[in-house]
């Protein structure tokens, strides 16, 4: 009998015991696509960080990181660190970044892919990502669900990550160690992780033999773009919140922007845009024309991300209340003597007598 089950194929074995899911994994023929041309795909996915952070309250929290990859030279075009789910919203940002011109010269990977693969998360299924990536003329391709496969230059991406610098941080949650204390925030991680990627853009990559950013810029090429920045700002940033211009400016956020451009607007409706990581400026338009960028009055010089001002809300109106509590006069309880009880007295027995009888 136990020939005859050694004499089996392996694979028939494994198909039959462990179902298809492992068949498929361990034994099905895997194609692995490699664009020709940069920008022709790039891949797009979140994942979520194998450390543990502090938010503004001074509470551990584990961070995610959404990050788009071109397919065919392996080079980051764009990141964000970010806390809580992933949204639509953060997957529009890193749009952001990874097609407009980076600040620094020698991030150079920018434009319009052709096709963007993703998976079926619910933010790169959502109307705004399919109304953004028709309009910038972007094929997207969905992966297959439970297939990591497709997207597997990505994914051994984040393996790099993992095991090259979160391993090293504080509060890595990998080790041996099975409570980490935190002890950076989301901005030092952000920059911990930018160093990291501007680093693995320019070291040589084992399987196409040269550097990421060598083999995106290759022998000099024009990227897509689009016509202006203000143009893709109204495609990828959020949901338009509309305002009426006030005589001291747009209300928002409990923030107070003001433009010399927006006196002739005042009580009139316009509509604001805004990066939620940098929430001191706001795009401001009226009848979808770009008027002017309206600048936070309270702190012109400060950058403030729109979940750093929520937290500041939440901590005074926590701080409010605390004090409001304790502001309440408290009624001191009286304790009621305690009445003792006395034993009752036993009734005598009524004596009889000879007559009674």
């Amino acid at each position: 009998m136990r020939s005859i089950l050694e004499g089996l194929d392996p694979a028939l074995v494994t198909l039959a015991l462990d179902g298809p899911v492992a068949y498929r994994d361990q034994y099905e023929l895997i194609y692995r696509h490699t664009a020709e041309r940069p920008n022709d795909t790039w891949q797009a996915d979140h994942t979520e960080l194998d450390i543990l952070i502090t938010d503004a309250s001074g509470r551990p929290e584990r961070p995610w990181l959404t990050t788009i990859i071109d397919d065919c030279s392996r080079a980051i075009c764009g990141y964000m660190v970010f806390t809580g789910a992933p949204s639509a919203m953060n997957t529009a940002l890193v749009l952001r970044q990874a097609i407009w011109r980076k600040d620094d010269p020698a991030w150079a990977m920018c434009g319009i892919p052709d096709v963007l693969h993703v998976d079926h998360g619910s933010d790169f299924t959502s109307h705004h990502l399919e109304y953004t990536v028709v309009a910038l003329k972007i094929r997207i391709v969905y992966s297959t669900i439970a297939r990591p496969q497709g997207r597997g230059k990505i994914e051994r991406f984040f393996g790099t990550l993992n095991t090259e610098l979160l391993s090293i941080l504080p509060g890595y949650t990998g080790g041996p160690e099975k409570k980490p204390t935190p002890s950076m925030d989301l901005p030092a991680l952000d920059q911990a992780i930018g160093d990291f990627i501007s680093a693995y853009n320019e070291r040589p990559h084992r399987e196409i033999n040269a550097s990421p950013k060598s083999a995106w810029t290759g022998q000099g090429w024009l990227p897509r773009m689009p016509e202006t920045l203000a143009e893709l700002d109204g495609l990828l940033l959020t949901v338009p919140k509309h305002r009426t211009v006030r005589r001291d400016g747009i209300h928002f956020q409990g923030q107070r922007y003001l433009s010399p451009t927006l006196a002739p607007l005042v009580g009139k409706p316009v509509t604001i845009r805004y990066d939620p990581r940098d929430i001191s400026e706001i795009r401001v338009y009226e009848r979808d024309t770009l008027i002017c960028v309206a600048v936070d009055q309270t702190n012109p010089n400060q950058r403030l991300s729109l979940r750093e001002v929520e937290s500041a809300r939440r901590a005074h109106r926590r701080q409010l209340r605390k004090d409001i509590n304790e502001r309440i006069p408290r009624i001191a309880h009286r304790k009621e003597p305690k009445h003792i009880n006395e034993p009752s007295r036993r009734r005598s027995k009524l004596r009889t007598y000879e007559e009674d009888e």
